[in-house]
């Protein structure tokens, strides 16, 4: 099987289901933009993977690609493809909400933002969580303008996974002895 199809060549591409749209529609742009994400993460977890005791991080991102993926198809689903793909389960927004708990736990409380950067991977942490937001928004946008909308599920993962990704970043600074530098106007 060829990887071209020339299918998309004027401008089209099909959802779940078999729904040709434009290759602007809410729908695509959303998990065009949850591919993204999927991309960075998977480059956050590979640098991870060069670090000492990265071990839980490394399983929880590797989960999350796999819930990416999830996600991916289920803002795919066009006409006729309701059912198709299998809902993304309650068990990956808590499982999100108990490491957003576990982190928050563990690093100091601040009353200011803090500045990206200090070293790649909390760099690429907030290269995640920035990408997140804009594939909340994307899914946003293709929730208000579909009918049947965004699955609730979905629309709380992403919403999660930003906040996930911010105190990662906390989390991994304190990991890898990295100063925290706090925003002051």
């Amino acid at each position: 099987m060829k990887i071209y199809t020339k299918q998309g060549d004027g401008g089209l591409t099909s959802l779940i289901g078999g729904e040709r749209v434009f290759k602007t529609d809410p729908r695509v742009e959303a998990y065009g933009t949850v591919d993204e994400l999927a991309a960075f993460v998977a480059m956050l977890t590979d640098l991870l993977r060069k670090e000492e005791g990265m071990a839980c991080y490394i399983r929880e991102l590797e989960q999350l690609l796999v819930e990416a993926m999830s996600v991916e198809a289920l803002l795919a689903v066009g006409e006729g493809g309701e059912g198709k793909v299998p809902a993304l389960s309650a068990e990956a927004v808590a499982r999100l909400e108990e490491a957003i708990d576990r982190m928050q736990s563990e690093v100091p409380p601040i009353t200011k933002f803090t500045l990206p950067g200090g070293h790649p991977v909390l760099s690429m942490c907030h290269i995640c969580r920035t990408v997140c937001r804009r594939a909340e928004r994307a899914a946003l946008r293709a929730d208000r303008d579909h009918e049947g909308g965004v699955p609730c599920e979905v629309k709380q993962w992403l919403n999660r996974l930003s906040d996930y990704l911010y105190l990662l970043g906390r989390r991994l600074t304190m990991a890898l002895g990295v100063e925290e530098v706090e925003w002051i106007p």
